[in-house]
């Protein structure tokens, strides 16, 4: 299988990936924690079936100081003891955020009242926008065919500040 667009090597598509690595950059600047936002993107991504995602989001993760332990664990949370409560309403919020489709109600108030309660508005804000970003970078990567299993952490701020 081969990529079937580069984005970085279209005017366009590389245009457009800055911009999305912008958004990225503002919801690194609130509150939400970095180890949190790490776990988000990973736990769409590996709901999304995005190898080039998880690829990237688990390396970077790794290079920010998580835990193997924790990153084997993301898609197992539920039935396991190393994610703080915080952690968890982000993971659910999370779940259920990106499988709209598979649940009538969308997110459940239950799920947004665990989340709210950990998270101040603005955090929620970032953490409800950096979910639909990943979602929306995961159908990219999967409907490009973007491949993981070669990305090296720091690779996008790189590409981001060229």
């Amino acid at each position: 299988m081969e990529p079937r667009i580069d984005l970085m090597q279209n005017a366009f598509g590389a245009k457009l990936a800055k911009r999305l690595y912008a958004v990225h950059a503002l919801i690194q600047q609130t509150a939400l924690p970095h180890p949190t936002q790490n776990l988000v993107m990973l736990r769409a991504s590996q709901i999304n079936g995005c190898g080039h995602c998880i690829d990237l989001h688990t390396k970077e993760a790794a290079a920010a100081g998580e835990t193997a332990t924790r990153l084997n664990l993301v898609a197992g949370w539920r039935h396991s003891t190393v994610f703080t409560d915080e952690e968890r309403a982000a993971l659910a919020l999370t779940e259920e955020a990106t499988r709209l489709a598979d649940a009538s109600e969308g997110v459940s108030d239950e799920t947004w009242a665990r989340a709210a309660k950990y998270y101040a508005e603005d955090e929620l804000i970032g953490l409800v926008t950096l979910i639909a970003m990943i979602n929306a970078t995961n159908r990219m990567a999967v409907t490009l065919n973007q491949l993981g299993g070669s990305y090296e952490p720091g690779l996008m701020a790189a590409v981001a500040e060229s």
